[in-house]
């Protein structure tokens, strides 16, 4: 009687996992249908190229308090 429980056990766990494993597969090929559709019908626009400068000109700070102001918090950081 114990061997039939487990070779039904056996057949229910193959038959679940052979379940699952076939609604995957259909998913897998239904999403790769599905990408394949839409990039064929709606692509992506093609930013435009726009000349960017090779690197910014930095910032010139010239308020003396400002900088008063930075350098007091450098030094109090650096003396944590």
């Amino acid at each position: 009687m114990s061997a039939s429980l487990v070779q039904q056990g056996i057949d229910l766990m193959l038959f679940g996992m052979g379940t699952v494993f076939v609604f995957l597969t259909l998913l897998v090929i239904a999403v790769n249908i599905m990408s394949t559709v839409i990039q064929k019908y709606f692509p992506e626009a093609e930013p435009e190229a726009t000349p960017t400068p090779a690197s910014p000109a930095p910032a010139q700070v010239n308020d003396p308090k400002l900088i008063a102001i930075i350098q007091a918090a450098i030094e109090q950081h650096r003396n944590k």
